[in-house]
């Protein structure tokens, strides 16, 4: 019988992390959860990136064998961009690494995105508007003619990554099997794990069974 899947993880604190986070290996088995179209659509709106209703129309206006062939196109994407973080991590990007991204400029020159001004909510504070005094602000959008649409929100958010946030900040979990990253937000930069339910709690109870048996052989001499 076929093992059920977990929920998948949103830990990385940043969309394309959290992408690359759509497989792992957290209890010792690999788990992908962009094994299908249905899956890609199902990951893309937990991770807030797919408007709502979007989804049905584009099942709707795709079959599953069109959205199976975007998911492996995602899954070609997420490994490429591992291979990019994995050599960039921990230090600040350079201009040498523009060299590297032809790829998914290739990708982002294909987005019909456009821009509308909408009321702000008044009173709610945003990263533009941190006081929340401004009557109108700016909403993204994004015309989804194409399945292949799919993956530019995945492109953007790498791409946010690359040229907004620092990528010294960039992290994999220090647990030696896991194999999720991050982006280090915390107060003075000292995130060591993917989350303490996942790996922080065994690396603590690791320590304390180590520091038994220290006690135990130091009483036994």
């Amino acid at each position: 019988m076929t093992e059920a899947r977990p929920a998948p993880f949103f830990v990385g604190d940043d969309l394309a992390l959290d992408f690359l986070n759509s497989v792992a290996v957290p209890w010792g088995r690999k788990i992908e959860w962009l094994v299908s179209g249905d899956d890609l659509v199902a990951w893309l709106e937990q991770a807030h990136a797919l408007p709502a209703g979007m989804s049905a129309q584009l099942r709707a206006r795709a079959g599953s064998r069109t959205l199976d062939a975007v998911a492996s196109e995602a899954r070609e994407l997420r490994e490429w961009f591992r291979t990019f973080v994995g050599r960039h991590a921990g230090r600040p990007l350079g201009r040498a690494a523009l060299r590297e991204l032809g790829p998914l400029n290739q990708l982002l020159e294909q987005d019909q995105a456009y821009r509308q001004i909408e009321a702000a909510r008044l009173g709610v504070d945003d990263a533009d508007d941190p006081g929340g005094h401004r009557a109108l602000r700016w909403r993204s959008e994004r015309r989804w003619q194409s399945p292949r649409a799919l993956l530019l929100p995945i492109a953007e958010a790498m791409g946010d990554l690359v040229c907004e946030r620092d990528f010294s900040l960039v992290r994999k979990c220090e647990a030696p099997a896991c194999t999720l990253w991050f982006l280090d937000v915390s107060k003075g930069h000292a995130r060591r794990w993917c989350s303490m339910a996942v790996c922080g709690n065994r690396a603590k109870a690791a320590a304390h069974r180590a520091r038994a048996r220290r006690h135990r052989d130091d009483r036994a001499r």
